[in-house]
């Protein structure tokens, strides 16, 4: 397999790299790849912003190319990536190539080792009436590289 997929260290936005991966998976025949990264693109238009007609009504507008930020991308791949496990989950299934292919990118997220480090190490549960108060704290430090079901499973385990 072609590599596929994305990272905020490369040199690139996400949308170039789409696009380069969307041209190499056509070339090379890879109509799985092919077929997921244009579903992505596909959701371009959902991205819209407001604006005020001469009239005074207000209406939206799709974002051009240079608007869409790698942070709009990503929301749209984690929406597809929601999806689809809530398909595999019914279908009894553990993967797919597409959610595989989606995964590649999105920022990786924060191992279990290193949140638990960093509530160890930043918390104070004595502030709080149970250890489940500070899922907030540690969701706003970790932002969106930490998988809120995995940080709530720690501090439960914690609080035992």
């Amino acid at each position: 397999m072609t590599e596929y997929g994305w990272n905020k260290d490369m040199e690139m936005g996400l949308l170039p790299k789409l696009r380069i991966d969307l041209k190499t998976a056509m070339l090379g025949k890879d109509s799985s790849s092919r077929d997921t990264i244009r579903q992505v693109l596909s959701e371009l238009p959902k991205l819209t912003i407001p604006i005020r007609l001469e009239s005074g009504k207000k209406t939206t507008r799709c974002k051009k190319d240079d608007e869409i930020s790698d942070d709009d991308l990503i929301a749209i791949i984690r929406g597809l990536v929601k999806s689809e496990k809530t398909v595999l989950e019914l279908k009894q299934e553990a993967s797919s190539p597409y959610l595989e292919l989606l995964l590649t990118y999105l920022p990786q997220m924060v191992d279990s080792d290193t949140i638990k480090a960093w509530i160890e190490d930043n918390v104070d549960f004595s502030k709080f009436k149970s250890p489940m108060q500070a899922m907030g704290v540690v969701m706003k430090h970790f932002a969106k590289s930490a998988d809120g079901a995995l940080v709530k499973s720690i501090l439960g385990e914690m609080a035992k």
